[in-house]
């Protein structure tokens, strides 16, 4: 495969999230049709019809390369590069018209993050991390913020689709953050609360059961910006881990102490 660089690739990254916002945007104000993919689960005409529109960008450029997409899943190739798409993150915000979601994608090369992009569609904030060159708003580089303790900190959160029956409902742990910190938001974009981290406006967010598609962009942007990215263990972050905890650093040794004194509970009220 022929070598291409990073600055070429982040182009074309921009160039395919800015067309999906745009189409999103045009969906958003002719109004949404959302479908039940679960019980809680949505997905509308617009995430396939922008998913469709970023593969056909960046397959026009490279079509060798590999996808893990929301929609679509996987693409049968062993590319070394490989694009983690989600077209529309805060679907539900988008169906109930709450101006709150955004376009988020990243490049894997040989298994590891060099690039991501999120942008908040109705805000026009493009969010942009690349390995070696660091994070950015709209061209401006961006720093994590440095409140010093979790009792002083802002946190944002999120709950999974199926919060009524699993285990890892986020219940418990939302009220245990809830007690200890200035307060705790639940906005709806994995993405954009991992863009608030990296570019100071929160302090810390923590989430069980995210996908791939959901952090790939919002960890390398994080870490980029200064902050610390670790599963809820406080090991390495992986996509495929079962939660992450994302900070400035400084409150970060807390919000793993406060996950680790807090145990599950189920739906039904039940302690693990």
């Amino acid at each position: 495969m022929k070598i291409v660089n990073l600055d070429t690739l982040m182009e074309v990254a921009i160039d395919a999230t800015r067309q999906a916002g745009a189409l999103l945007r045009m969906h958003w104000e002719r109004g949404v049709a959302a479908e039940h993919k679960g019980a809680i689960d949505l997905v509308t005409e617009a995430d396939r019809a922008a998913e469709a529109l970023i593969l056909r960008v960046i397959r026009e450029r490279f079509p060798a390369h590999g996808f893990l997409a929301e929609e679509s899943g996987k693409s049968d190739t062993r590319s070394s590069h490989v694009w983690i798409i989600d077209p529309l993150d805060g679907t539900t915000n988008f169906a109930h018209g709450y101006p709150q979601f955004a376009v988020t994608l990243a490049l894997q090369i040989d298994g590891r993050t060099e690039l991501g992009v999120t942008l908040d569609v109705l805000r026009g904030e493009l969010f942009t991390a690349q390995r070696d060159r660091g994070a950015f708003l709209n061209g401006r580089p961006i720093r994590v913020s440095n409140t010093p303790d979790l009792a002083s900190s802002l946190l944002v959160t999120g709950f999974p689709y199926d919060r009524q029956t699993s285990l890892h409902n986020n219940v418990r742990q939302h009220e245990a953050f809830l007690m200890r910190c200035q307060g705790v938001l639940r906005a709806g974009s994995a993405s954009l609360d991992l863009a608030a981290v990296a570019c100071g406006r929160l302090d810390g967010y923590w989430e069980f059961k995210l996908f791939p598609w959901d952090m790939a962009a919002g960890v390398l942007l994080v870490k980029l910006a200064g902050g610390r990215v670790t599963d809820t263990g406080g090991g390495p972050p992986g996509l495929h881990s079962p939660g992450i905890v994302a900070s400035n650093g400084l409150i970060h040794q807390e919000m793993l102490d406060v996950l680790r004194e807090t145990p599950l509970q189920s739906a039904a009220g039940a302690v693990a």
